[in-house]
């Protein structure tokens, strides 16, 4: 059996459909798992249209080249509902689901977090499940207060246009200090231009992700 049918169905709902397969090696030794942006509210699915996932498309091709000729399964984070939800932090419970589908499935893998906005913060939010080995943050929603204590022994690398009018590159500098200070390996990491959506110089921001997944799975 390869591990894409061992992983199960690949609809949205449900804890098995946490997680959407692109890349399956039948006996994988990795993966890296990417997570779209969203809402600050939403309970609704998101929409089957849905460009905040299209959005992550390239960087899932970015990553699979990189990562060419090694046995490195390459999924994304079905969300249930569109938004984040106050308290409820939907996107952050998929991604904890999704990891442990994946555990379930194909074992206790070194895992990468790449997640966009919204899906930055709820990478890093999972971003202590033991097996995180590091989360790259693009643009990433991190208002005052985002825990982390839990990424102690973690790398983190966050991605930010300092122009990006809709979530805010000092919060995600922030962030990184007090993730450092916590006992994590962050680094900030400017980016020159791409803005929110990331799609001036976009090919900059894929290489960039590249290498650094590369980076993160070398010891694999």
């Amino acid at each position: 059996m390869t591990a894409s049918a061992a992983l199960g169905p690949r609809s949205p709902r449900g804890p098995a459909g946490a997680l959407l397969v692109h890349r399956a090696p039948a006996v994988p030794t990795a993966a890296v798992l990417l997570l779209h942006g969203g809402r600050a509210e939403g309970m609704e699915p998101p929409p089957l249209v849905n460009l905040p996932a299209l959005r992550m498309r390239p960087f899932v091709a970015a990553a699979t080249s990189a990562l060419d000729g090694r046995r490195v399964l390459v999924g994304e984070v079905r969300y249930r509902r569109r938004g984040w939800n106050g308290d409820r932090r939907d996107p952050a419970k998929d991604a904890q689901t999704a990891l442990d589908v994946l555990r379930e499935r194909a074992g206790p893998l070194p895992v990468v977090l790449i997640g966009h906005s919204m899906g930055g913060r709820a990478a890093l939010r999972a971003g202590g499940d033991p097996m995180v080995r590091g989360v790259i943050a693009l643009a990433p929603w991190l208002p005052a207060g985002e825990p982390v204590a839990h990424l102690a022994g973690r790398r983190i690398y966050v991605l930010h246009d300092p122009a990006d009018r809709v979530t805010a590159a000092s919060d995600s500098w922030a962030f990184v200090h007090r993730a450092a200070a916590a006992g994590a390996e962050a680094a900030a990491i400017p980016m020159a231009v791409g803005g929110h959506t990331m799609l001036r110089s976009a090919s900059t921001w894929h290489q960039r992700v590249a290498q650094l997944t590369a980076g993160l799975l070398a010891d694999d």
